[in-house]
């Protein structure tokens, strides 16, 4: 069977496209990381891939916003491949700093190019937040969480710049629609904007969302840092049937992608 193709981007301060790399061949996929300027001269075409991963990191240093210019460069350079790419039905994950990409493209919540509705404002707390934290997965159509509605996983945030935010018009669209695909949880599995299970204050917990379809998301926590059993800080008290968090994910996103 032919392994689906995912295109892991890469450009200056991208800092987690060697983990999702791991992640996704894992999971079953083929991986290449691409850079940025490989697509913008034709040398790579996002249209022989099934999978479009941005990860995590500080693209260009976050300069001006985390993930601004990544973003314009996109919308400028790439948006014609963009269009065909979703078009297609094929699957894109923001992780992090790739979530304030997609935020920032317009492509989350609603595939609108140069419409931005939503933020990923700079945590409440007001400095970098680096800690495991729980996650409540919501019942939606996401392809990517299939499988994981109404569970609570564990997986870690670094991010200085987390707080998902939008006008409330915007926030109950998104609402309605069941678009949020994760959202901060307690100890008690339950949504919470108490810090530091809420990390970054978060508007409603939210965490990660997806648009429309299911097939595009972004999440500030990084999946791919659980992947295997001895990344989490307390492994070896962890059941010995214990699959990753992280790993259903990419899994997911694989298991679609044989289909396109």
């Amino acid at each position: 069977m032919k392994k689906p193709r995912v295109c892991i981007m890469k450009t200056d301060g991208i800092n987690c496209d060697e983990e999702t790399y791991y992640a996704f061949v894992k999971a079953g996929a083929e991986c290449r990381i691409v850079h940025v300027n490989q697509l913008r001269k034709g040398e790579e075409k996002l249209a022989s891939y099934q999978i479009l991963a941005l990860p995590g990191g500080f693209s260009y240093g976050d300069d001006v916003h985390s993930g601004k210019i990544l973003a314009v460069e996109l919308t400028s350079f790439l948006k014609d491949q963009l269009k065909e790419f979703v078009n297609a039905g094929k699957l894109i994950i923001g992780i992090c700093n790739g979530f304030q990409v997609l935020v920032r493209t317009g492509l989350l919540p609603e595939q609108n190019l140069d419409c931005i509705k939503t933020t990923l404002m700079v945590n409440d707390s007001g400095h970098f937040e680096c800690r495991w934290v729980n996650l409540l997965v919501e019942h939606n159509h996401c392809v990517f969480t299939k499988g994981l509605e109404g569970t609570v996983i564990s997986v870690q945030v670094a991010h200085g710049e987390g707080k998902f935010y939008t006008d409330p018009a915007t926030l109950q669209e998104i609402e309605n629609r069941g678009q949020v695909v994760f959202r901060y949880a307690g100890t008690d599995g339950r949504p919470t904007v108490l810090y530091p299970y809420n990390p970054n204050g978060s508007l409603n917990a939210i965490a990660g969302i997806c648009d429309s379809t299911g097939r595009i998301m972004g999440m500030m926590p990084h999946p791919e840092r659980y992947v295997e059993k001895t990344q989490h800080p307390n492994w070896r008290r962890l059941p010995g049937n214990t699959l990753p968090h992280g790993m259903a994910i990419f899994k997911n996103a694989v298991e679609y992608a044989l289909q396109l």
